[in-house]
């Protein structure tokens, strides 16, 4: 074969075949298949999109360039949750501790963030000691005697994808479903995970920012599940206004705290929610999901759901008493508010802008390597519908130096005020399984 023709094949709409996909990925991990080349066929997918197939063989093809987490030892069926990212999305930190202490196992494999998203492995290091990096031996004895574990991807789980990443993020692929779909997939399966749970977001705050971009995602997700075995489902939820009312990575711990605690924000406990009663229903509990529902709520209020996020941030070596006292979790200097400028009702978020706002306060990363500030934040007054008044708070900007007055007037530029309340959207607009 020749990656010229492959490029070629692409370009020109036709489907290539099992054999050609494992070609491709097998050189180009080896080092025969040049940046350039493989860039022009990322571009050409982009462009031409892939079918079912396709996308499947590619992150099969890509799981195979590496290792494959083996969990068998672990009883029962294991079930990991995947977000595709939103601003405030600190959904795992609560709910993989309140699925463990319903006795399913949850080995999940997180990831750090980029851009105007949060990364649930930076959140989970803001709780002092705590380490997201651990042997498969300690990750698999973890699962084994807490229930749970939170960890970073190991470098030789799908190799194949972590070059191709990096390329998409330089050559404007970001966004191909097919790209992102197999990307996925090839270390999600190489977990080692016996079933999954998506939350596709959806809206200015997501990658994917319509809601046919979002189910199309969802649809190549579960396809590819089902091809490998894995069983799945994927909720497209709502991503036009930040999750919660904390953006920022010690904020978030705290408000999934108060979460745990059975309080919190109403969306931020909606989904948790949601997502254990899919999750449980997959792992075998219950074939209802309104059982499922009751058995998650009855976790958090009986406190089972707390005490298990205190064994599992002490297992990996965080000190748990910020769970008691989160004001021991990392703080800002300063606390300023932007307030409104006029009255009326909270009509619209842009959550993408207040997203960037963090990064740019250094809680976020603009660059892989950028180092982060774990207190800076912003904690929301006001969310979509409520009534303002002119003066009131709309956000309180946590920042560890008097923040410049562009970054203040970009987060009150992101609270569109109007005349009348919006229509309420539902958080949880679709659900998406496997064809039969």
């Amino acid at each position: 074969m020749r990656m010229v023709d492959l490029i070629t094949k692409k370009r020109d709409g036709k489907t290539l075949t099992k054999e050609e996909i494992t070609w491709l990925i097998g050189q180009y991990v080896a080092g025969e298949v040049p940046d350039y080349q493989m860039s022009a066929f990322l571009m050409a997918t982009y462009f031409q999109g892939m079918t079912d197939e396709e996308q499947s063989q590619l992150a099969f093809a890509m799981l195979d360039s590496g290792d494959r987490l083996d969990l068998s030892s672990i009883p029962g069926i294991k079930v990991d949750k995947h977000s595709t990212g939103g601003v405030g999305d600190k959904i795992s930190i609560p709910l993989t501790p309140l699925v463990a202490a319903l006795g399913v196992s949850v080995p999940m494999i997180s990831g750090r963030g980029l851009g105007h998203t949060g990364g649930t492995l930076d959140k989970l290091e803001s709780i002092p000691g705590f380490k997201v990096d651990l042997t498969e031996t300690q990750f698999i004895d973890q699962v084994q005697d807490v229930g749970a574990a939170i960890v970073s991807a190991s470098g030789d789980l799908a190799p194949a994808d972590r070059r191709i990443y990096a390329l998409r993020d330089v050559t404007g692929t970001v966004e191909s479903i097919p790209l992102i779909a197999s990307s996925i997939m090839s270390k999600k399966i190489a977990s080692g995970t016996n079933a999954l749970v998506f939350d596709v977001k959806v809206g200015e705050g997501a990658f994917m920012k319509t809601r046919a971009q979002a189910e199309k995602l969802a649809k190549a997700l579960v396809a590819i599940a089902k091809a490998a075995g894995v069983a799945s489902v994927a909720l497209l939820t709502a991503m036009d206004q930040p999750l919660g009312v904390t953006i920022g990575n010690s904020l978030e711990i705290a408000e999934s705290v108060a979460i745990l605690r059975n309080q919190g924000p109403a969306d931020v406990r909606q989904l948790t929610i949601a997502l254990a009663a899919q999750m449980l229903v997959l792992a075998g509990k219950t074939d209802s999901l309104e059982v499922a529902t009751n058995l998650a709520e009855d976790a958090l209020r009986d406190g089972r759901a707390l005490r298990k996020f205190k064994q599992l941030i002490t297992a990996q070596g965080g000190d748990a008493s910020i769970v008691d006292q989160p004001q021991t979790l990392p703080q800002a200097k300063l606390k300023v508010p932007v307030k409104a400028t006029t009255s009326g009702y909270l009509t619209s978020i842009d959550a993408e802008a207040l997203g960037t706002a963090v990064m740019q306060l250094g809680g976020g990363r603009a660059k892989q390597d950028d180092v982060l500030d774990l207190a800076v934040g912003l904690v929301l007054h006001k969310k979509v519908g409520t009534p303002v008044h002119e003066g009131d708070t709309l956000a309180m900007v946590h920042a560890d130096s008097e923040p410049q007055e562009a970054l203040l007037e970009a987060v009150r530029q992101a609270f569109v005020i109007g005349e009348a309340a919006p229509e309420k959207t539902p958080l949880i607009l679709q659900v998406v399984r496997p064809e039969a």
